[in-house]
């Protein structure tokens, strides 16, 4: 695993997101504006991957929600770790990305709390406070990664993938 802290100096996504959403995903890849990708265009794991983005931030799950859709994955967004404990994705969940600091209820409660009840969902924590201990007990934990915020949008989708695919059994990056 390795601490990810992307420059912001990229091109934004501001073709598909509102200015004040565009700084926290600068991209380098293709996107597909607000319409929908036919299945026949999208990467197997996005068809039937389900993936929750819990964010007490609407700007941040607003941006995500965009950049998931855009590479054809189904995705839920949730303000807290309650709201997503209490929703009907939680048992059809295929990844969580979480953000680290939320109020009540943090990313590592939230990742700790799931795996005592025996959820072994792959988690990517997203954080605006990168801090190496908190790094280190996330990915003790079992977070597949831990990026700091504004990342880069192509290597969200890298560990993405990445967790979709060890959780299939397959062999990953």
């Amino acid at each position: 695993m390795e601490f990810i802290a992307e420059s912001p100096s990229r091109t934004n996504l501001s073709i598909i997101l509102l200015p004040r959403f565009a700084a926290h995903f600068p991209v380098g890849q293709r996107c597909y504006s607000k319409r929908s990708v036919p299945a026949s265009e999208r990467p197997a794991l996005s068809t039937l991957s389900v993936i929750s983005v819990i964010d007490d931030d609407a700007s941040v799950r607003a941006a995500t929600n965009n950049l998931l859709r855009s590479h054809g994955y189904t995705v839920h967004t949730f303000a807290s770790a309650e709201e997503f404990l209490r929703s009907a994705q939680l048992n059809g969940t295929s990844c969580v990305i979480a953000d680290v600091q939320m109020p009540v209820l943090s990313g590592l409660d939230l990742l700790t709390l799931m795996r005592a009840q025996g959820h072994r969902v792959p988690f990517i924590f997203i954080t605006a406070f990168p801090d190496e201990s908190v790094r280190d007990r996330a990915l003790k934990a079992g977070a597949i990664a831990f990026l700091a915020k504004p990342f880069a949008a192509p290597t969200l989708i890298k560990w993405l993938d990445s967790a979709l695919q060890r959780d299939r059994g397959d062999a990953g990056p």
